[in-house]
C-alpha cells in the first residue's frame, strides 16, 4: 500500500508543485512506494511558469501537473494521506482541514521563490536553488523507514529533519 504524502502552500504554485514533482520523481527513481501530492487553502490557479521549468530541467515530468485545493483530499473519496507537510509559512500559520486518518503533520519552510528580484537570472536561479534543496529534504524522508515507523516515530524523524 502506497505511502501518501501531501504537501501544502497557500497558493499551491511554486513550493508544494516543487516537492510534489521531486518526491514523486525520486519515489520512482529509488523503487519506493510513496506517492506526493500538492495542494493550496487557496490555491492560484495556475503553476508558475519556472516551478515547471526547473523540475523539466532536473528530469521530472511535469505532465498533468496543476494548481489545486486543499478540500480535494478532504472527502471519504481521498487519498489517505500518511504525511501531511506544509512548505511555506502562510499555510503553516492556517488552521487546516480535518485530514482523515489524521496524518502526521510537520512544517519543513522554504523561502518564496518567486518573490525573488527578477532580472539577470535571479528568480529563475531561486526556483533552481529552492528545488534542490527541497529535493534533498524529499530524498532524506525516502531514506526512512516509513512504512515500519509508529506515526510517533515518524513524527519525530520528520520534525528532526526540520532542523537540518
Amino acid at each position: 500500500m502506497s505511502t501518501n504524502v501531501l504537501i501544502l502552500c497557500t497558493h499551491n504554485s511554486a513550493r508544494s508543485v516543487l516537492a510534489e514533482g521531486m518526491l514523486n520523481h525520486w519515489a520512482a527513481r529509488l523503487g519506493r512506494d510513496v506517492r506526493a501530492y500538492s495542494a493550496g487553502s487557496a490555491p492560484s490557479g495556475r503553476i508558475h511558469p519556472l516551478a515547471l521549468a526547473v523540475l523539466s530541467g532536473a528530469g521530472v515530468d511535469v505532465s498533468g501537473f496543476r494548481s489545486k485545493s486543499w478540500d480535494e483530499f478532504t472527502g471519504d473519496a481521498a487519498p489517505r494521506m500518511r504525511v501531511v507537510i506544509t512548505v511555506c509559512d502562510s499555510a503553516a500559520a492556517e488552521a487546516c482541514p480535518w485530514w482523515p486518518g489524521s496524518p502526521v503533520k510537520v512544517h519543513w519552510g522554504y523561502a518564496d521563490p518567486s518573490s525573488a528580484p527578477d532580472g539577470d537570472g535571479a528568480r529563475r536561479q531561486a526556483f533552481e536553488l529552492t528545488r534542490q534543496a527541497i529535493g534533498y529534504r524529499m530524498l532524506q524522508l525516502l531514506a526512512l523507514p516509513i512504512d515500519r515507523l509508529t506515526d510517533a516515530e515518524l513524527q519525530q524523524s520528520l520534525s528532526a529533519m526540520s532542523s537540518n
